[in-house]
């Protein structure tokens, strides 16, 4: 009987011990347990630190008053009221965060957009300014052009009025040589003793008659001449035509000489025909020895006055 009694005391104790034992060691809370995981996985999250600093230090006010609550031997209610608040001041920072994130991702986009347009217009801009001065520069080379131009007339037009004053100087000239008006042009007659009788040298090559006509061709260069020698009637009519020929080359090489273009001359020979005086005497025979330079009209012109 002592001995079943002695059993019962020692079962007694033990499992006294073991209430004590257990009654030592906090319950475990799975609310809180979570809580502390998402805090810990949230503290490495740099997005939420940066943009919810103060939704962040609610949260972790929340889970130490949770926390304290589980130490203090709060009733389990009270503990997982405190985990859920927790939570939810948790959920709140993240979502604060979120949302910054995305109002910081718009406000990118449209500082992108607005970089691209001011972009844009700053490369319309300078454009529009190449273009101008590209217009300005060409509206001041058209004006200088046209500076250029008209001073080109205005030089070219003194040019050609000093030109027709020269021609008509040298027409003037011409006339006071006693230049007859015919229907071929005009009619110079070289008959101041150029030649010998019998001969084709020139007496005097470079006479003031004959330089004025070189002057007038050479400032007339469409003005054509036709150089033409006369014999009188001593001698044979053949030797009478060679020496006419000779005379009026002779007189050609003098106006090349003095720099009238070969395409303006021609020469004709007539021997004694047409003699402008009787060959009985010697003083007609002498009138007869000449040349003639034949003037031709202006081209365009029906005939000259």
């Amino acid at each position: 009987m002592t001995a079943h009694f002695t059993l019962r005391r020692t079962a007694a104790l033990a499992l006294i011990s073991t209430l004590a034992a257990c009654a030592g060691v906090p319950e475990r809370n799975l609310a809180l347990e979570e809580l502390h995981q998402r805090s810990t996985a949230a503290q490495a999250d740099p997005q939420l630190l940066r943009l919810a600093p103060a939704e962040w230090q609610a949260a972790e006010a929340a889970l130490r008053a949770a926390d304290q609550s589980a130490q203090s031997g709060a009733p389990l209610s009270t503990v997982n009221h405190a985990a859920y608040l927790g939570a939810q001041r948790l959920t709140l920072a993240k979502e604060a965060a979120s949302a910054r994130a995305a109002q910081e991702e718009v406000a990118g986009a449209a500082a992108q957009r607005d970089r691209q347009r001011l972009a844009s217009r700053t490369q319309e801009a300078d454009q529009a300014r190449l273009q101008l001065g590209a217009v300005q520069q060409q509206s001041a080379q058209q004006q200088q052009a046209l500076v250029a131009a008209g001073t080109a007339v205005q030089l070219q037009q003194s040019q050609m009025q000093q030109g027709e004053r020269r021609v008509a100087d040298l027409e003037s000239q011409l006339r006071d040589l006693n230049a007859r008006q015919t229907e071929r042009g005009l009619v110079l007659t070289l008959d101041d003793v150029l030649f010998d009788t019998g001969q084709s040298r020139l007496l005097s090559p470079a006479t003031p008659k004959i330089e004025r006509i070189a002057d007038f061709l050479k400032a007339n260069p469409l003005r054509t001449a036709s150089v033409e020698g006369y014999t009188d009637s001593v001698g044979g009519s053949q030797a009478n035509q060679a020496l006419s020929e000779r005379r009026a080359e002779a007189v050609t090489r003098v106006l090349l000489t003095l720099g009238v273009p070969a395409g303006q001359l021609s020469t004709r020979a007539y021997g004694e025909e047409q003699p402008v005086a009787s060959n009985d005497s010697p003083s007609g025979r002498q009138m007869n020895r000449r040349v003639e330079i034949v003037i031709a009209p202006q081209p365009g012109n029906v005939s000259q006055k």
